[in-house]
């Protein structure tokens, strides 16, 4: 299918200055995309976006990716009801050498070219952005941008000078790659798109040119009708440090059945028949949860590659499958240490070890209701359902998993 078909396909599809998207399946274009370093990773909303850049440079167009340093030692207002506090600058330099080496990650090597704004702000006089830029800017359009007038409502927190001009060096940006790398459209999210018809208007008064914007959709959580991509414990990161791998492939592992269809096209490179597929199977066998399980092992891939990838795939297996923890290697287990709750047990486990277990990893609040749960055959170790009278012969393992019910787990350590 053309990029434009594809688009549609996957949901992609939503503000654009073309007065028809099919403009996009004709000559290879230059095009941007860029992301401000005002965090040390990219978020799953960056990377919705990032997906949409990867459908253009699929389709033969030539990708230039922007690290905003200038921009991000101001903060992007729009959508912001106070002020930003300012980044040192030496946090936002860190912050730039993450955000790239996560573009090498998702892209590739040698699918774009990378640029940072900083490099041509450094050197440019207040006096020469007035007369370049800011002349030809009017102040009409600007002060008519909602979060503006938001901020300068009665109710208002008011707004800075800087966070003010922020649109003028963002619009700069599009211009200086109109003329240096032969851009002539800006993607970006829809929550860019003001930001981006700024810099096409800069580019027709100040050089006499063309330039295009095409935005992608927010992505909803069609469960709840929110954001997508906040999970309990906030934002859900591509940097491993800040989002687990565990965490990250759980997910996705668990996002809702009505959305799952949308995010297999939205977050994944699995082409039509493959989606079709997979949700054909899906919806023959929901209990499986197939799509889920192929959404979070390519999203992960993606993110964190295969090897990561497939040993998420394992952990899951083991955790909420049937297969023994025997399957689970030391780095694995390793790995889990700092998600699930642990209790230490003698290599011959008795009733009484794991009842003290079950209420020391929190899988039941009392010694009563332990015993309740193992009476009931809702406890099992290694994927084993246990009842009420038994022992288990850890023999040679260093852990073995217990799991109460579906879903709660935890590791039991051997003692020496």
């Amino acid at each position: 299918m053309t990029l434009s078909q594809e688009l549609a396909w996957r949901g992609l599809v939503n503000q654009t200055t073309y007065k028809d998207i099919t403009a996009l399946d004709g000559e290879p274009i230059t095009f941007y995309w860029g992301v401000d370093p005002s965090a040390d990773s990219m978020t799953i909303g960056n990377l919705a976006a990032a997906m949409m850049v990867k459908c253009f440079i699929k389709h033969g167009h030539q990708a230039v990716l922007l690290v905003g340093g200038a921009t991000g030692l101001i903060g992007d207002p729009d959508g912001k009801s106070s002020e930003r506090s300012l980044k040192p600058p030496e946090e936002i330099a860190a912050n730039k050498q993450t955000i790239g080496a996560q573009y090498g990650q998702v892209f590739g090597d040698g699918h774009f070219q990378q640029v940072d704004n900083y490099d041509w702000f450094k050197g440019m006089g207040y006096l020469d952005f007035l007369r370049d830029t800011g002349k030809h800017v009017p102040l009409r359009q600007m002060l008519a941008r909602d979060f503006v007038q938001a901020r300068l409502g009665e109710q208002g927190a008011g707004i800075s000078y800087a966070e003010f001009s922020y649109v003028l060096i963002q619009a700069y940006d599009f211009l200086r790659l109109y003329q240096d790398h032969g851009v002539t459209l800006q993607v970006c999210g829809s929550d860019q798109w003001g930001n981006s018809i700024a810099g096409v208007d800069l580019i027709r008064r100040v050089a006499g040119g063309e330039a295009h914007v095409y935005s992608v959709p927010l992505v909803i959580n069609q469960a709840t009708g929110n954001k997508f991509g906040k999970s309990e414990a906030g934002a859900v990161w591509l940097d491993p440090a800040k989002t687990s791998v565990y965490r990250f492939y759980q997910f996705w592992l668990n996002v809702d059945d009505a959305g799952v269809e949308s995010y297999l096209k939205v977050f994944t490179e699995l082409d039509k028949d493959e989606i079709d597929r997979i949700m054909r199977e899906f919806n023959d066998q929901r209990g499986a949860r197939l799509a889920q399980k192929t959404l979070a092992f390519e999203v992960t891939k993606l993110v964190h590659g295969a090897a990561a990838a497939e040993a998420q795939q394992r952990i899951a297996k083991v955790l909420f499958g049937n297969e023994d923890a025997l399957e689970l290697d030391a780095e694995a287990f390793a790995a889990l240490d700092k998600e699930l709750p642990i209790a230490q047990v003698p290599k011959a486990i008795s009733q009484e070890d794991l009842v003290n277990a079950l209420v020391e990893t929190g899988l039941a609040s009392s010694k009563t209701e332990a015993r309740q749960f193992l009476a009931g055959g809702a406890i099992y170790i290694n994927n084993r359902k246990l009842d009420g009278d038994f022992s288990f012969d850890a023999q040679d393992r260093p852990a073995v998993m217990v799991r109460r019910g579906k879903n709660n787990n935890a590791i039991l350590k051997i003692s020496a």
